[in-house]
């Protein structure tokens, strides 16, 4: 069965003017009917869809044209080749996608500061690490809903009363190791409610089930780990440790 030009282009989704040129470089060379007028036969067709597969993968048309009329190369091995092309292309789309998706969900968690800003109120502590660690883990869960709802609102002056609260309590956790206190003193145990009772204030109820996951999380996870550890080293593990106790004490 045979197409003319127009109609060929209408099931490629190309312009006439594009078939045109694919004849006039050789690419897709095309039959002329009794009145002199371009036509197409199946086998043009299958040509083109190859054509259209590898310029929609970035080949220009002097390599398309090598690659298509390679003599040891049988149709099945374009298909093959272009799968894992495409395949691969999936991949890279896939995880630029999930870069985009985890700032978009960091502007919902109410990081919406300039780098100064940012820099000026968390220092080298990542909040968008935090963001995107809370949707690993809750989701579209209770927790990470309200973190959201709440730090949507959050402005500049309410980041910085937010730190400077977790501030002063990790300096006064500091200051208790280093007299020596165990973790499971009733002091540390009191400064591990407080942190609870922090996030609860600012970001989403945080559960004594909650809070024990958090406290892994601070040993397990060298991100979290690095901000207790910058404060003081063992800080980490010493939270953690109370953050236990209490949540043992409080059953």
């Amino acid at each position: 069965m045979s197409y003319t030009v127009g109609q060929v282009a209408a099931f490629a989704g190309v312009t006439v003017r594009t078939l045109h040129h694919y004849d006039e470089i050789g690419l897709l060379p095309s039959g002329r009917s009794r009145a002199g007028h371009r036509q197409y036969e199946d086998a043009d067709l299958d040509r083109l869809q190859q054509i259209l597969f590898y310029r929609e993968l970035g080949f220009p048309l002097d390599e398309v044209a090598v690659l298509l009329d390679d003599p040891g190369a049988e149709p099945v091995a374009h298909l093959r080749r272009q799968h894992e092309l495409l395949t691969g292309r999936i991949d890279r789309l896939q995880r630029m996608a999930a870069a985009v998706e985890h700032a978009m969900e960091a502007r919902k968690m109410g990081i919406d500061l300039t780098p100064e800003e940012k820099f000026e109120v968390f220092g080298d502590f990542d909040p968008d690490a935090h963001a995107a660690e809370a949707e690993r883990r809750w989701g579209g869960g209770d927790p990470y809903t309200e973190s959201q709802r709440r730090a949507a609102a959050y402005t500049k002056e309410d980041w910085l009363r937010i730190k400077e609260a977790a501030d002063g309590l990790n300096a006064r956790i500091a200051a208790l190791m280093e007299t020596g206190a165990a973790p499971e003193s009733e002091a540390a145990m009191d400064l591990a409610e407080e942190h609870r009772q922090q996030i609860s204030a600012s970001f989403y109820g945080c559960s004594y089930e909650i809070h024990t996951g958090l406290a892994e999380m601070y040993v397990a996870d060298e991100r979290f780990t690095a901000t207790y550890e910058a404060v003081r080293p063992g800080m980490a593990a010493f939270l953690r440790d109370a953050i236990f106790a209490n949540a043992i004490r409080k059953v």
